[in-house]
């Protein structure tokens, strides 16, 4: 039996993971707001991990205001602490919009990675619509955590934002965001939990799911990744403009390899009836696959979720 591609590279990433979960135990600082962090947050779906919940300033438990769940959370405020030095700039760019008057005012909820990103992030559901001889290529059922990952926040940690900050709770002011990976994962939590999710924010989408250092493939074996999540999509999204939807990527190395794949989903969620309204692709010329580029863009997908229209 051929050995998982999940299993395969996984030595070869340990070594960037580690980095990263490591950064997890450093103070992270931010220059505009407050940050209250738990370390860790435990679950009963998923590795416990640390979450941190920005606050932007003048804010008080009770205050009216939207909730915007992000992934790969220590890579969001202090680059002092992660491991490519790099961030979203996650405060200065909400403090921004925030005392602009250009958003309303919102938390945000970081959630860490951990060593299973991969696993956390990668949408199961579409394992039912490849062949059956390859749906082990990402890992089996039991190694695949999506599912579990969405539970973890559903069930568990916006329960305890929502009793513990008292925001908005509705789904149109619960956003979900990520980059890479995290894009998808956000586009899935948004088919998965429409109830719960109103908006979800996709950047450099890996909509390829090409897995890094994965042995060699043939064309067609790498197209029934891509083809299978898009039917899932195509069975699971939402109903036509019943949400917010923002989706981009860059042009350089990584996110120049996504064109195809996203031209491909632009035209599925077209084809479903969602307007400019309500759903955004974006192409941002000269961007790259990192932190530096997302952080440029982010008031892009702010300002669609939250501006003060």
């Amino acid at each position: 039996m051929r050995q998982s591609i999940l299993s395969f590279g996984i030595a070869v990433l340990a070594a960037m993971l580690w980095a990263s979960c490591s950064a997890q135990a450093k103070q992270q600082h931010v220059s505009s707001g407050k940050l209250e962090e738990y370390k860790p947050f435990a679950s009963k779906y998923v590795a416990s991990r640390n979450v941190a919940v920005w606050l932007p300033e003048g804010y008080e438990r009770g205050m009216e205001c939207d909730v915007v769940y992000m992934h790969d959370g220590q890579m969001l405020f202090d680059s002092t602490t992660t491991w490519n030095k790099q961030e979203w700039q996650v405060d200065e760019v909400m403090s921004r919009l925030i005392s602009a008057g250009e958003i309303r005012p919102a938390i945000v909820v970081a959630i860490d990675n951990t060593v299973d990103r991969l696993q956390d992030y990668f949408p199961q559901g579409c394992r039912e619509y490849m062949p059956a001889e390859a749906r082990d290529q990402w890992g089996t059922e039991a190694e695949l955590h999506a599912d579990a990952y969405l539970r973890f926040i559903v069930e568990e940690l916006k329960p305890f934002v929502d009793s513990t900050y008292r925001p908005l709770t509705d789904r149109e002011h619960t956003v979900i965001m990520g980059s890479s990976m995290g894009g998808l994962i956000s586009l899935y939590a948004l088919c998965e939990y429409p109830q719960v999710f109103g908006k979800a924010g996709c950047m450099s989408t890996h909509l390829s799911l090409a897995l890094p250092m994965s042995p060699m493939q043939s064309v067609a074996d790498c197209l029934r990744w891509p083809i299978a999540f898009n039917q899932y999509v195509d069975k699971h999204l939402p109903a036509a403009n019943s949400a917010l939807i923002y989706m981009d990527r860059g042009t350089v190395e990584l996110d120049g390899s996504y064109a195809p794949f996203q031209e491909q989903m632009n035209r599925l969620i077209r084809s479903k009836g969602w307007d400019d309204k309500h759903f955004k692709s974006l192409v941002f010329d000269g961007h790259e696959h990192k932190e530096t580029c997302w952080a440029a863009r982010l008031d892009t997908p702010l300002l669609f979720f939250l501006g003060n229209k």
